[in-house]
Parts: C-alpha cells; sequence; structure tokens
C-alpha cells in the first residue's frame, strides 16, 4: 500500500497554489490530474465566450425580437444566455480537487480525506469502490493512472500527465 510522505501531506493539508504547483499536487483524490481535466483547462469558459463573441458580432443578442420571427425557439435567449451564464459561474474557473474544486460534496475527496489516503490508489478497495465507479466508467484511463501511481508513485505519474497536457492533451479526448 502507496503512504504518504510527510511533505505530501503537509501540502495538502496547508492548501497549495495550484497555478504554481507541483505536477504532483494536482493529482485529485481520486488519480485523475487536475491539468488534463478540460474544465481546468477552461474549454468550457472559452467556448461559451467564443459563441457570445459571434453572437455579439452579428448582433443576434440585439436581433432577437425580429429573429423570433424567423425562428420561435430564439424566444428562449434570454433563458439560454442565463445557461451560459451558470456554465461560466459553475465552470469557469476549477482551483483544483485539492483546494475544492469540483463537486463539493464528492463523495471521493470525502473518503479519501476519512481513510487519511493521498489518492484511491492506496486504498485496497479502488477497483470496486463504489463512489469511483462513475470515474471509472467515464474516464477509461482511470484504473491505469490508479495502477500507475501505486508502482511508480504520484509524482512520476503526474509528470508523465503533465507531458501529455503540455502537447495538447485533456480529459475531453478521453471520456468514454
Amino acid at each position: 500500500m502507496l503512504r504518504l510522505r510527510s511533505t505530501e501531506r503537509e501540502t495538502r493539508e496547508e492548501g497549495i497554489d495550484v497555478a504554481t504547483a507541483e505536477p504532483a499536487n494536482l493529482v485529485s483524490y481520486c488519480g485523475l490530474y487536475c491539468n488534463a481535466c478540460g474544465i481546468r483547462q477552461e474549454r468550457i469558459k472559452t467556448a461559451v465566450n467564443n459563441l457570445r463573441n459571434i453572437v455579439a458580432h452579428y448582433g443576434f443578442d440585439k436581433a432577437m425580437p425580429e429573429l423570433v420571427k424567423w425562428e420561435p425557439s430564439f424566444k428562449h435567449y434570454n433563458e439560454f444566455d442565463d445557461v451560459m451564464n451558470g456554465l461560466i459561474t459553475l465552470f469557469g474557473d476549477c482551483p483544483g480537487c485539492l483546494q475544492g474544486g469540483g463537486d463539493p460534496n464528492c463523495k471521493v475527496r470525502s473518503c479519501a480525506k476519512q481513510k487519511g489516503y493521498r489518492t484511491c490508489a492506496e486504498c485496497n478497495e479502488a477497483e470496486r469502490c463504489e463512489p469511483l465507479a462513475p470515474y471509472r466508467k467515464g474516464y477509461k484511463g482511470l484504473a491505469p493512472a490508479l495502477q500507475c501511481i501505486r508502482e511508480n508513485g504520484i509524482e512520476s505519474y503526474a509528470e508523465g500527465v503533465q507531458k501529455k497536457v503540455d502537447s495538447g492533451y485533456s480529459y475531453v479526448e478521453e471520456r468514454k
């Protein structure tokens, strides 16, 4: 079973600045790597802002009353704009898992913290853990990630994923 070195525990307990963090400090409790997350990479924020720029460029936002005559669904533009605001609010900036980003009620985070684990790779029940089930289902690389952390350590795993991220990798491409 993998155990944390005291410096890793202290970093977790004291909090980290994810903008300047060492790659190992960007590994979430479940074993996913924060910098490989499309939300952390601001893909949603960028997509919303790009769409808003196009809408504004063509003046669609101001022409909605006229456009409703062409397409009745445009009468819901204000609700659509509220949804875009919500996407930015919820997914615009993520501080990372260790800093409380993501689901505030994350069962994986709660479980790992309760057991004193840095990641689920330390837990003998990870392969059948119910809170991890959605992550295993949604990210084909989760099981290999936890195995890599077990075998090579969190630093080696994080550095390897960061190299992929530096080349443009994102979990968005990995979803099943």
